[in-house]
């Protein structure tokens, strides 16, 4: 059984995403971000960097006691070992993968968390970091867009590079982005968005933050974005 501590962003649906496609027995733990659950002394314990996703292995391979990961790269390439799915097992597949992969972990993420962190959580509208974050949004867009000009998948065959990078184009009119402007990404979009596991992993995300308790704006910020060193050091 995986232990998934979890809320329904796009780091959290690509763990989502993994585990309805293969099966994989898991139990949701919810991680409210915006009421600072992510700051709290048993999830610090398998997240040190207080961020989610994080996850407990209660059946690791090896037999051994439960295994904990955080970083949704680690844990999807984790999850795709210990399932042997969408992870190619040769060598070069699987290096395709995994630099894709980590494109999108020190990318497409980061820049389009910082996109949206400027365009809809910024009390001021400072228009040199919007025009930074929405210009390199769409360089990575193109980048995957070029990507996407002879192949299906980012890797060829569906992998988990697609899942890490389909959830940050899915907020993709936030980030000031039009599909159409990259016809293969957009056809490459539609396609995982219509896979019934991506469906069914979206509708998990929908029912979890239905059911959270409304957080007060300026908690929700100071909670999210009000971190320095001296909250790690209390």
């Amino acid at each position: 059984m995986i232990e998934l501590h979890y809320w329904p962003t796009p780091n959290g649906h690509k763990i989502t995403m993994f585990l309805e496609e293969t099966g994989l027995p898991y139990e949701i733990v919810p991680v409210n971000i915006a009421k600072g659950e992510q700051f709290k002394p048993d999830f610090l314990k398998i997240a040190p960097n207080n961020r989610m996703p994080a996850i407990v292995d209660r059946a690791p391979a090896d037999g051994g006691a439960p295994i904990s990961i955080f970083e949704s790269g680690a844990i999807l390439q984790y999850l795709a070992e210990k399932t042997g799915r969408f992870l190619p097992a040769d060598v070069r597949g699987r290096f395709e993968t995994m630099q894709w992969l980590f494109w999108q972990m020190g990318g497409l993420g980061p820049m389009a968390g910082q996109n949206h962190h400027f365009a809809n959580y910024s009390k001021e509208k400072l228009e040199y970091p919007l025009k930074r974050y929405i210009d390199e949004t769409a360089r990575l867009y193109a980048v995957l867009d070029k990507r996407l000009a002879d192949r299906e998948f980012v890797a060829g065959p569906y992998t988990i590079a697609d899942m890490a990078s389909y959830p940050w184009t899915v907020p993709h009119k936030m980030q000031s982005q039009n599909l159409d402007d990259f016809p293969n990404l957009k056809r490459w979009y539609e396609a995982i968005r219509a896979r019934p596991a991506t469906v069914a992993a979206y509708a998990l995300g929908d029912r979890i933050k239905a059911a959270a308790p409304p957080v007060d704006p300026e908690e929700q910020r100071r909670n999210m974005f009000g971190q320095n060193a001296a909250t790690v050091r209390r």
